[in-house]
């Protein structure tokens, strides 16, 4: 499938677009009710160009809008575009690559930087790459920050006050040719979807992971994007700067926009910053602003109380750039962001539509159709655009075959149904999908759903379906089930292949000392393209989170992430084979919660899906 068939018709630019005179390049302002600041230095100059895209960064109260930015969103024209693309996959040099990676963005930033990630611990990883957008708007870099209010939970958000009293010392926004203007950088915080907001819908979240820098400035902008959140565990080490065999194993994709031949062709920068203004301005948000309690004048109290927030991130920030681990990869920087890219057509793609709309279990199909630049809409038909042999390949951490319901309780769609008959009308196609077992997964209910609903949907009978649910005697630790002919046929299904890293040989099985880490990888592959994001397949990715990410046609990258996938294969069981059951069964053993939800699955599985929590998973 090539990408220029996926091109989405549409009209953001259109309606967000500034006029532009003869010779510049468009940018996307919005009506302000802020005032953008402008105590000009003694050799700054007006820059209309600057000052239209600070007035589009500016985050605005929902109500002073003309325009939902979600429908906006929906409706957007979303350009198939031309870039420079480089794939940073789950191994352990990689993850520690990539937290250099983006402190490389952030310290070498020149205009701008829009962040957002699910989750935004304050450990060190956290702590530090505050200390280093604090360094960047006091170089004269305007900032925006976004964390989900559940994925970032905190009473206070303090750090990130302190942060955004950094810009209290902030340096002069730079035109393209490198001149100060007259606008002081800025740092705004917003809280998506924040729980003390009227207008917040709890159960739907900003599941995102985005960096994005000089979106606006072709040849400079650069993006980030897959499954790292900003915390410790993402990145291959531990607190003391020591490296962690058994971190997440994630995937990222790291984009760099070309230079542009007109100035009205939009970039992968734009479409990033536009995507992250309409998701910025989502009516749930709320803007975080420091917070003085204490009387300054009162004796003993410090007048700055942010003072030791931004001390620590600064501490942070160089013990992490101290550390021979890290070090090493921040000296290749240089090199590595400028070499090595595969050309690529890629298109961004977004579930901002799952933030709005109602009825999700039982108009799945219609709410699809309102958004085209849906990832599940647009992999909805991807396999119809497969060679008539082809491989569908699957990589991701909590994966749910879909079945929907309408409003009387009767299916009306089932994903298991529906890939086996297309399986079946195409004999000489495949589907390969790696996911979790019980010995790498984090998440113990959605493993449930994994090994009791989707492996049994896919690949057994009825009747051995109903034997494994039964009871663990009664299916998994049962011989005359496991064992026999009707088993072993099911679960080497000749094209259907469902695969769970972590193997016996695992030290946490204390049979080696191989570290399987936990996968959290999230990517997708035909024959000529695929996509990568942050969208897991199950319910809550499907339905309930907003998620982004993008679809790409390359065969370098192809052939990438196809290494990566094998490598991710050679590290797994396939799912009901008698090495699979072995691991379970070791699994079991274990004590804590490891070994208790692994004997406990069939329990936690039947109360998911009489309480109807499987939905929220």
């Amino acid at each position: 499938m090539r990408l220029s068939r996926l091109f989405i018709p549409l009209l953001l630019v259109s309606l967000l677009t500034a006029c532009a005179t003869p010779g510049s390049r468009p940018v996307y302002p919005l009506e302000s009710t802020e005032q953008l600041m402008d105590d000009a230095s003694v050799n700054a100059g007006n820059d209309e160009f600057i000052r239209q895209l600070l007035d589009s960064r500016t985050w605005v109260s929902y109500k002073h809008l003309h325009e939902d930015p979600i429908e906006l969103g929906k409706q957007a024209e979303i350009l198939v575009q031309h870039e420079e693309v480089k794939i940073l996959g789950p191994s352990q040099e990689d993850s520690v690559r990539s937290l250099a990676v983006k402190l490389w963005m952030i310290e070498n930033a020149e205009h701008t930087i829009d962040v957002v990630y699910y989750i935004f611990k304050y450990d060190v990883v956290g702590q530090a790459i505050l200390g280093a957008l604090c360094n960047a708007v006091k170089r004269g870099v305007d900032v925006r920050v976004m964390v989900d209010s559940i994925g970032s939970i905190d009473p206070s958000h303090t750090p990130q006050m302190a942060l955004e009293t950094c810009a209290e010392d902030a340096g002069y926004v730079r035109n393209a040719m490198g001149d100060e203007t007259e606008y002081r950088a800025r740092v705004q915080v917003v809280i998506f979807n924040a729980l003390t907001s009227v207008s917040s819908w709890v159960n739907r979240r900003s599941h995102d992971k985005l960096l994005v820098v000089d979106g606006a400035f072709p040849g400079k902008a650069m993006v980030i994007t897959g499954g790292r959140n900003v915390s410790l565990s993402y990145y291959g080490i531990k607190a003391d700067g020591s490296e962690d065999p058994s971190a997440y194993r994630d995937l990222e994709m790291l984009l760099k926009s070309r230079e542009s031949d007109t100035f009205s062709e939009p970039t992968v920068g734009d479409t990033s910053t536009i995507y992250y203004s309409l998701l910025f301005l989502h009516k749930g948000n709320k803007r975080l602003q420091p917070v003085y309690f204490d009387d300054p004048e009162e004796p003993g109290v410090d007048p700055d109380p942010f003072r030791a927030d931004r001390e620590r991130a600064r501490q942070s920030l160089e013990f992490l750039k101290s550390q021979p681990v890290i070090n090493r990869y921040l000296a290749e920087m240089p090199d590595y962001m400028n070499t090595g890219f595969a050309d690529a057509e890629v298109l961004l793609a977004h579930e901002l539509a799952n933030l709005t709309n109602r009825n999700v279990v039982t108009e799945v199909e219609r709410n699809l159709q309102d958004n085209p630049n849906s990832i599940m809409y647009i992999l909805a038909n991807f396999g119809d655009d497969l060679d008539s042999k082809g491989t569908l390949r699957i990589v991701s951490p909590y994966l749910f075959i879909a079945r929907y319901y309408d409003a009387d309780g009767n299916v009306i769609y089932d994903g298991a149904v529906e890939l086996l008959q297309w399986l079946g009308e195409h004999p000489d196609n495949k589907v390969e999908i790696v996911t979790n077992s019980v010995l790498t997964s984090d998440n113990f209910m959605a493993q449930a759903m994994i090994d009791m609903d989707m492996g049994p949907r896919l690949l057994l009978t009825p009747e051995l379906e109903a034997a494994w649910l039964s009871s663990l005697k009664g299916g998994e630790l049962n011989e005359a089930v496991v064992a026999s002919e009707a088993w072993q046929k099911s679960v080497n299904h000749p094209q259907l292949f469902i695969y769970q890293t972590g193997k016996l040989d695992a030290a946490t099985l204390g049979k080696g000392s191989v570290e399987y880490g936990k996968l959290h990888a999230k990517f997708f592959m035909g024959n000529n393209a695929g996509f990568v994001g942050t969208a897991n397949f199950d319910y809550r990715s499907r339905l309930f989170n907003n998620e982004m990410g993008f679809f790409y046609s390359s065969d370098a990258v192809q052939q990438d992430l196809i290494e990566i996938f094998e490598a991710l294969k050679a590290d797994s069981y396939r799912w009901g084979t008698p090495e699979w059951l072995e691991m379970r069964k070791q699994v079991m053993a274990i004590k804590g919660m490891k070994g208790w939800s692994t004997r406990y699955q069939r329990s936690i599985f039947k109360f998911m899906r009489t309480t109807g929590l499987d939905w929220l998973m």
